[in-house]
């Protein structure tokens, strides 16, 4: 994962990932709790998936 920083730039704030500024802000806490939001997304979407080959069934019958 990218090191994340948060820098004031006049009246607003900042969001960068390395080099690159990737949003702005109003509030330095409004972007402190994007930067947790998008590190926990990034956690769960690195965690293992489940097994596609399972499945689960349904035993009702159709309906006309």
């Amino acid at each position: 994962m990218k090191k994340y920083s948060i820098v004031r730039i006049g009246s607003e704030y900042v969001v960068q990932a390395g080099e690159s500024s990737i949003l702005k802000v109003a509030s330095r806490r409004e972007a402190a709790k994007l930067v947790t939001d998008a590190a926990e997304l990034l956690q769960q979407e690195a965690a293992p998936d489940v097994d596609e080959s399972s499945s689960i069934d349904c035993d009702s019958p159709e309906v006309p």
